[in-house]
């Protein structure tokens, strides 16, 4: 029989008590972001939300153990791949999803890395002076020149096309060319929120216009129930309004006499009277 290192339960029992005393759970794709990044990024998340690396094999038994105190949780371990964490925090995942996002930057490429777009090198002016860059340049693809003394780019071109691998002569020309093709960042690979759990194309949404339509719909949905005299503590008022209103102006119309309407019969009579005197003199 296998001998389980005891640190491995320690670690097992820290996961499990981090993934069940949080509202929010997420898991974390970190691999390949430099030593530096990750530490700044850590402490951008400071109090905000907390982040522990395990192995993953770790990580699948510390959720399969929280399992048993919040129903549904287990369904994260799907989203373990490469190099995981588990972030845990009481935001709003939309929000956290945002916020991670946001803190992306980008890199040099080392060679080696697939495209996530299309890399594309612009026409115009280059920083270097004429010389044998030109043919370093040109032997990479890059449509270079000498004219007016400068090296340019003489026209738009893809150097690598998104899901293709960049190679290492290729990298070291697009660092010279201060094209950081890299994106490196946390990766949000799923969350899990009272019992539902968010993948990246539900999470990936601008806050903003999301906040502005739900207005916008608060606003219609009012004017549809105020048009329709459709009763709720949100309209009563408005409606008793519109129905003082419309009864004031039918009493007007109707020449029904009381304590409101008097004034404004006595002058609507005084302006017909004027209007017939005008006529017949």
């Amino acid at each position: 029989m296998t001998n389980v290192a005891e640190w491995k339960y320690g670690e097992v029992k820290t996961l499990t008590e981090l993934i069940t005393n949080n509202k929010v759970i997420g898991i974390v794709e970190i691999g390949g972001i430099p030593a530096p990044q990750m530490q700044k990024m850590r402490k951008n998340l400071h109090g905000i939300a907390s982040i522990r690396s395990a192995k993953n094999n770790l990580l699948l038994r510390a959720l399969d153990e929280a399992e048993k105190q919040v129903k549904g949780i287990s369904g994260l371990k799907d989203m373990i791949n490469g190099q995981s964490a588990v972030i845990a925090t009481d935001m709003n995942p939309f929000k956290l999803f945002a916020q991670l996002k946001a803190a992306r930057t980008n890199a040099p490429a080392k060679g080696g890395e697939i495209a996530t777009y299309d890399i594309e090198v612009k026409a115009g002016d280059t920083p270097f002076k004429p010389g044998p860059i030109v043919g370093e340049l040109q032997k990479v693809g890059i449509p270079a020149a000498i004219q007016e003394g400068k090296v340019v780019i003489k026209t738009d071109k893809v150097l690598v096309p998104k899901g293709e691998k960049i190679s290492q002569e290729i990298a070291q020309m697009l660092t010279r060319l201060e094209i950081f093709p890299v994106e490196i960042g946390i990766t949000l690979n799923g969350v899990f929120e009272e019992g539902s759990i968010f993948q990246p194309d539900v999470l990936d949404i601008d806050i903003d216009e999301f906040l502005g339509k739900m207005k916008q719909a608060s606003v219609d949905a009012f004017t549809l129930a105020v048009e329709t005299s459709w009763i709720t503590k949100d309209t009563i008022e408005h409606l008793l309004i519109k129905a003082y209103y419309n009864a004031f102006i039918l009493a007007i119309e109707q020449g029904i006499m009381n304590k409101q309407t008097i004034e404004h019969l006595i002058s609507k009579a005084n302006a017909q009277m004027m209007n017939l005197k005008n006529i017949t003199s």
